[in-house]
């Protein structure tokens, strides 16, 4: 499980097809890789990468390798990288962690398109466009994972949904990167899920 409180932004250094999918290498921060560091990732741990979560199959003193297959690519923006793109990294939250986003499983439902980025005096405020089977998980004031981004649903309608970012998330996150027609990854609120099924509004969960 993870919070959507992004730890890191790494760099894609390559990606290379398999037979099923990619394989995907990953700077990581000095001590997640280094082998005294008590921070070190082991082979098997999980991390999110962009919101969607893998499992770090190799590792190097200053980069992991993940596998993502077709499924996940046809449902993320994965498969969208380019060598040198910037990419959000969370550790999964320990038991003994801080919980201090919202429970965000990693499991990405889908994608949104950046349909506009207003600056507001130090805040910026980011409109996405997205399928109405996502949409309508979406609340004001609920919770909403972009690219692995814990955030506030300001406004939601049946098709778009936009966020209010602090300068803070601009700059740790690769969310103040972000530009008009931009595809992020995209995880609703398990709440609302777990309502709709319980409610026989299946949904597609």
């Amino acid at each position: 499980m993870f919070t959507g409180l992004v730890e890191a932004m790494g760099n894609v250094r390559s990606i290379e097809p398999e037979v099923v999918g990619v394989r995907l290498e990953i700077t990581v921060p000095e001590g997640w890789g280094a082998t005294s560091s008590p921070e070190r990732l082991q082979l098997g741990d999980s991390v999110a990468i962009n919101g969607c979560c893998l499992t770090v199959v190799a590792l190097s003193d200053s980069s992991a390798e993940f596998q993502a297959g077709t499924e996940t690519l046809s449902k993320t923006t994965l498969g969208l990288l380019q060598p040198g793109d910037r990419v959000n990294l969370e550790r999964s939250l320990p038991a003994n962690g801080r919980f201090g986003g919202h429970i965000v499983q990693g499991h990405v439902d889908g994608t949104a398109v950046v349909d506009s980025v207003t600056t507001e005096g130090d805040w910026t405020r980011i409109a996405f466009s997205l399928p109405a089977e996502l949409a309508r998980f979406l609340v004001p004031k609920g919770s909403v994972a972009v690219a692995g981004v814990s955030l506030t649903v300001v406004s939601a309608a049946d098709t778009m949904f936009d966020v209010a970012l602090i300068p803070h998330t601009l700059r740790e996150t690769i969310l103040g990167g972000l530009k008009p027609g931009d595809r992020v990854n995209v995880e609703t609120d398990i709440l609302g899920k777990y309502v709709a099924r319980l409610l026989g509004d299946r949904g597609g969960y």
